[in-house]
């Protein structure tokens, strides 16, 4: 049945709250996005020095600082918003043909505790005693690079990329810093070359300017510029930084050629094995440059890069159609990321880029490659001064193989399993004042098959075509934003290839109830798009509220070159809060919001309907209590029976509590309790938590234990043949599931100096999962199933040895294998990290993965994670080091 259906909580919102803005008298809301800027008046100024005037030691003893006027008009934003600060402090600049030099003195009403722990670059910046610049080079109220020092010496640095303080901290360019702790508090001396920074060619520069400073332990937050809580905003509130003149942008030409050496060694490596000898030595060479192109824009390129640094993603069991969304982790790509994206989710995923192959062999013994290695890639970044930002990434992974050894012929087969591959995504945005935007964006993959013949050609799609838009406005002094987004996307390849897309869990096309958008076996390409629109109120003291609504055509495909779960869907949504943020006689904040969500696929069936509340309260003592719960109606899933009919999905409820100590502190506790229930009689319980403490100034530990068991009501098993009429002739097998998960993430670190440092990563798992009450649907959209054995349906179910069912249910009888599963794995990363010049690190890793799997129902207790760690394994020994060469 196909229903036209108005999200009545969404119209209310927008009617109540929109109504108003389309108003024209005086006083009320007008949606013009070029209105003023709030941004501050103040102005800094900065003092020409001679070159080597300045010898970098924190010590702020040359002559040259007391010619800077000092910056001394700070104001608190935490705890007191607009007071004065309980410490003074003084900020100066001066400048040479070559870097910009900041000297900063802090003062302190007792030294002796000021909280200056060790740690890596950019690290536990909340608990650390630091100052923070930011510059907006460009002047352009909307991009900024951070840079900052603990009072330790610790460097932190950040770009932001839109006008937000939450930056980039994948941005590292190559400064130094230096600091001293007196009997007055402490002092600090920056040095930022004008080669690590992106400018405009003018005799005159004008930047914009913000000073921070955090003091942990009174849980202060000083700016020269306060954001006020109610309100957004990030460098277009900044006041400016004058005085700088006759410099000019270079062309900043950074080599970073590198080594890397590795062993792996497997311990339970089986000697009829000829992939595996014990020692499987590898060597390689790589390089990574930066060069600037011209004042504004910067290329950077890396050739046969390598990221064994890089941490692995956390260890899980997924029994759902869809694949976890891991975070991006390798630095290449994560720098400048944000240039590369648009506000509609699923446009670009760059973890696409050296994805496992598609690809598959079998045999006694395989070789399969994990990953497709990455040849090459470059990206350029910048922004023009008529007002233009852009981001533009190229990459290509190459051809992988896998080997297949039989014990019976004695014979090793090799077979491709991934075709080179070609990726670019560009992007174009224009400012439009007071942060508003308007952006375009191309994206694609192109794969190279090795002729009409391939395999490869039914199992991938040749060519992917992203396109999209999106504008952003923020609106009267930014209380209010606005932000429309549109992508199409199109597809082409061999008919087979294009069949599994279509037949994916992304679309479902094959679904045998389905009267619109059918699985259609000839076809070699498809083509859809997507749209979405928000408008939010996010200024203001009490009242904010938002509207949405998202729409995916059944065709829109972007899985090349991003992430779809599923296509096929309107979304409408809404939220109202309302929230304090003046401080009272128990809260510090708090806030109450509520939301409703809900999906329609184009056929008419709601997919989603839910409605959520959540609660936070910040106390007096800056603790942090949140409080959520959700419930979800009955509707009809498309995806349950993945690629059969509708199916009936269980109402429920879920809710969670979570207790935050302040994250300023030296030692924070998070304890997050959760609980959901449905009308099948599935429920979850959960508890999660995190300690995070520093017995010493040198060491950091951590630890984040999970824990939970659960119910699944509907846990899709398999499809089969020889099922009803009702049921288009398949039987659509689901059961019951218990689960356990526990789980620990461990983090160690050392600081021997603040180039210098160590740094564990360890997670013992476990998880087990039992299947019972097997049955099949009943009936296209019902919630019921006919249960194997259950009285009075005609069916039998026999458990056998191996713990396989034997069923009979009309026809003939058919056997489900043992689903049951007992999971265990240990995964650790230990790495030394030696910035032995700099912008030149030195690394030594050594990566530990052990795991097992058994088809037993056993559930896992408290103490198998930990039986983990003396499994049989894989161990990994790695070094790297990189020089930084730069080209004047």
């Amino acid at each position: 049945m196909r229903r036209s259906v108005v999200p009545l909580f969404s119209m209310i919102a927008l009617g109540c709250f929109a109504a108003p803005l389309r108003s024209q008298e005086p006083g009320v809301v007008r949606l013009d996005p070029l209105e003023a800027t709030g941004a501050s008046d103040k102005q800094a100024r900065a003092v020409r020095i001679e070159h080597g005037t300045i010898s970098l030691d924190g010590a702020l003893n040359e002559a040259v600082w007391s010619t800077a006027p000092a910056v001394v008009d700070f104001r608190q934003k935490e705890p007191d918003e607009g007071a004065e600060p309980t410490s003074r402090m003084e900020v100066r600049f001066v400048y040479d043909d070559d870097a910009l030099y900041i000297g900063a003195r802090m003062y302190s009403q007792n030294p002796g505790a000021i909280q200056a722990p060790l740690g890596r670059r950019d690290q536990d910046s909340e608990i650390t005693e630091h100052i923070r610049i930011s510059l907006d080079t460009f002047h352009d109220r909307r991009t900024a690079y951070s840079f900052g020092v603990t009072a330790n010496g610790v460097r932190i640095d950040s770009y932001h990329g839109t006008d937000s303080e939450s930056g980039d901290s994948g941005f590292n360019p190559v400064w130094e810093a230096k600091t001293r702790i007196d009997d007055q508090g402490w002092t600090a001396e920056l040095w930022i070359p004008y080669t690590q920074l992106r400018f405009n060619a003018v005799d005159d520069q004008v930047w914009g300017l913000n000073i921070s400073r955090v003091i942990p332990t009174l849980q202060e937050e000083v700016y020269w510029v306060v954001v006020p809580r109610t309100e957004r905003g990030w460098a277009s509130r900044f006041g400016e930084l004058r005085g700088i003149s006759a410099i000019s942008p270079t062309r900043r030409i950074e080599m970073l050629p590198f080594v890397v050496g590795s062993t792996t060694m497997n311990a339970n490596r089986d000697r009829a094995n000829p992939f595996d000898d014990g020692k499987n030595l590898l060597g390689r060479v790589g390089l990574d440059m930066k060069m600037g192109l011209g004042p504004n824009l910067t290329l950077d390129a890396t050739l046969n890069p390598d990221f064994g640094q890089v941490e692995a993603d956390p260890a899980e069991v997924n029994l759902t159609a869809f694949a976890t969304r891991f975070s991006e982790r390798r630095p290449f790509f994560t720098e400048g990321s944000d240039l590369l994206s648009i506000s509609h989710p699923n446009v670009f995923y760059s973890r696409r880029i050296g994805s496992p192959p598609a690809g598959r062999v079998s045999g006694d013994f395989v070789d399969q490659p994990i990953n497709s290695a990455v040849i090459g890639a470059a990206k350029i970044t910048g922004r023009l001064r008529n007002g233009y930002s852009i981001g533009v990434l190229t990459a290509v992974t190459g051809d992988e193989s896998a080997r297949a050894y039989s014990l019976e012929t004695g014979e090793i087969t090799e077979t491709r399993v991934q075709p080179y591959a070609g990726y670019g995504v560009a992007r174009i945005q224009k400012d439009l004042g007071n942060g508003s935007y308007a952006s375009v964006l191309l994206g694609g993959v192109r794969r190279q098959f090795s002729g009409d013949d391939d395999p490869m050609r039914d199992l991938l799609v040749a060519n992917s075509l992203v396109y999209a838009g999106d504008t952003f406005f923020r609106l009267h002094n930014g209380q209010y934003e606005a932000t429309i987004a549109a992508v199409g996307s199109w597809i082409g390849g061999e008919a087979a290839a294009m069949r599994r897309v279509q037949m994916s869990s992304a679309h479902y096309m094959q679904r045998p109830d389905k009267d619109y958008a059918q699985l259609d076996p000839n076809r070699t390409s498809m083509s859809g798009f997507s749209t979405q629109a928000s408008f939010n109120r996010v200024g203001g003291r009490h009242w904010l509220f938002g509207t949405s609504i998202k729409i995916d055509t059944p065709a829109f495909e972007t899985n090349e070159i991003a992430q779809l779960n599923g296509a096929d869907g309107i979304q409408p949504g809404a939220n109202i809060t309302y929230r304090e943020t003046t401080p009272g006689k128990i809260f510090r904040s708090y806030s109450l919001r509520v939301s409703q969500g809900m999906e329609w696929n184009w056929g008419g069936d709601r997919q989603t309907l839910s409605t959520g509340s959540t609660l936070n309260l910040t106390w007096k003592n800056f603790w942090r209590t949140t409080v959520q719960s959700t419930r979800n109606f009955r509707t009809q899933s498309a995806t349950l029976t993945r690629g059969g009919p509708l199916m009936g999905s269980a109402a429920a409820w879920s809710g969670s509590l979570a207790i935050n100590s302040p994250s300023s502190s030296s030692r924070t506790i998070s304890t997050t309790l959760s609980a959901s229930s449905d009308e099948l009689g599935g429920w979850s319980r959960g508890i999660r938590g995190s300690l995070a403490f520093r017995p010493h100034p040198r060491w950091q530990l951590s630890a984040s234990p999970n824990y939970s068991r659960a119910r699944d009501s509907q846990q899709y098993v398999t499809t089969l043949s020889g099922g009803r009429e009702e049921v288009y002739g398949s039987r659509y097998i689901f059961s019951y599931i218990n689960r356990t998960t526990i789980s620990t993430q461990v983090r160690a670190g050392f600081t021997v100096r603040p180039d210098l440092n160590f740094d564990l990563y360890m997670e013992p798992f476990a998880a087990s999962g039992r299947y019972f009450d097997y049955g099949e649907l009943s009936a296209p959209g019902s919630i019921d199933r006919v249960t194997y054995g259950a009285a009075g349906t005609g069916t039998t179910m026999v458990v056998n040895a191996d713990g396989s069912r034997e069923i009979t249910a009309g026809g003939d009888p058919f056997t489900i294998s043992n689903r049951d599963f007992n999971q265990k794995s240990y995964n650790s990363n230990a790495v030394l990290r030696w910035e032995w010049r700099p912008g030149s690190t030195m690394y030594l890793v050594w990566q530990q993965n052990r795991s097992a799997r058994d088809p037993i129902s056993n559930p896992v207790d408290l103490g198998d994670p930990f039986k983990a760690i003396t499994l049989p394994g894989t161990n990994i020994l790695l070094f790297k080091t990189s020089w930084w060469l730069p080209v004047r």
